[in-house]
């Protein structure tokens, strides 16, 4: 699949995401903006269909993912976790089972980077998704609220494994235990964002970001985003290791061959991704 388009030939149209993939790039708009796209069930199916679209594409090069509207996504839609008027209660950790585990594990482990690109408020079980991401660009207006403590629950969706590793462990707590709201100039300072851009430039930011990684060393991305993952559970001897490994395999690289030519040359490198 390599036409950008809204729908897919086997699962039909979307309704609450939009999505294309073109040129190796897919790009997710979540697009309940009435909702501030809110998850429901219906869009974590949506959002599995297209990472099926993506994995099943050998020419993948990278995902974007943002919103529709004022904010980037609220979190889980709520209404479709009411309690029951008899006063029964519900087990939470089903939807994190069946939804938001897959969908964070497989954004982690799509082997291309991914990259956010806030365009409003992430809260919640939204502010776990931007946090899965490889990186993030916030637009000024964004923020990130961890609003669990209001309605008696934690931090869920990998939210509490992120957040300490991101900000440390005093930064977390803060923002886990009260629920306050953290800037995007705050996130940045924080090392929680990699860049904020002014709320005006968040076409040109999508734009950009696309153009990069449809035209960048694809297989140089895929390692450097193992390897950085990877790191926070190796240690320096099995880092090395690791970096042996990958080094190893991107030095035969048509990639490597063309930035080595076009670093001599002074010209910019067409990579292949191959």
């Amino acid at each position: 699949m390599s036409a950008a388009t809204s729908h897919t030939a086997e699962g039909g149209e979307y309704t609450q995401i939009r999505f294309t993939l073109d040129h190796g790039v897919g790009v997710i708009t979540l697009n309940r903006p009435d909702r501030l796209n809110s998850f429901t069930e219906v869009m974590h199916a949506e959002l599995a269909r297209a990472l099926d679209a993506m994995e099943a594409d050998p020419g993948l090069r990278g995902l974007v993912i943002t919103g529709a509207g004022r904010g980037f996504c609220a979190g889980q839609d709520l209404s479709e976790r009411k309690p029951s008027d008899d006063g029964s209660r519900r087990d939470l950790s089903q939807i994190l089972e069946k939804c938001y585990r897959p969908l964070i594990t497989r954004l982690r482990a799509l082997p291309v980077p991914v990259v956010c690109v806030m365009n409003g408020v992430a809260a919640g079980a939204g502010a776990s998704l931007v946090l899965a991401c490889d990186v993030v660009f916030a637009v000024e207006s964004s923020r990130f609220i961890q609003a669990f403590s209001k309605i008696g629950l934690l931090p869920d969706a990998g939210g509490t494994w992120f957040l300490p590793r991101l900000v440390g462990s005093a930064r977390a707590m803060g923002a886990a235990l009260f629920g306050e709201a953290v800037s995007a100039r705050q996130a940045e300072s924080w090392g929680l964002i990699w860049r904020v851009v002014p709320d005006d430039a968040l076409a040109a930011t999508l734009a950009d970001v696309t153009a990069t990684l449809a035209a960048g060393p694809t297989r140089a991305y895929a390692a450097t985003k193992a390897a950085l993952h990877a790191s926070s559970g190796n240690t320096l001897a099995q880092q090395f290791d690791l970096e042996c490994r990958f080094q190893r395999e991107l030095g035969y690289t048509d990639d490597y061959l063309e930035g080595m030519r076009a670093f001599a040359e002074k010209r910019p490198p067409a990579f292949t991704g191959t």
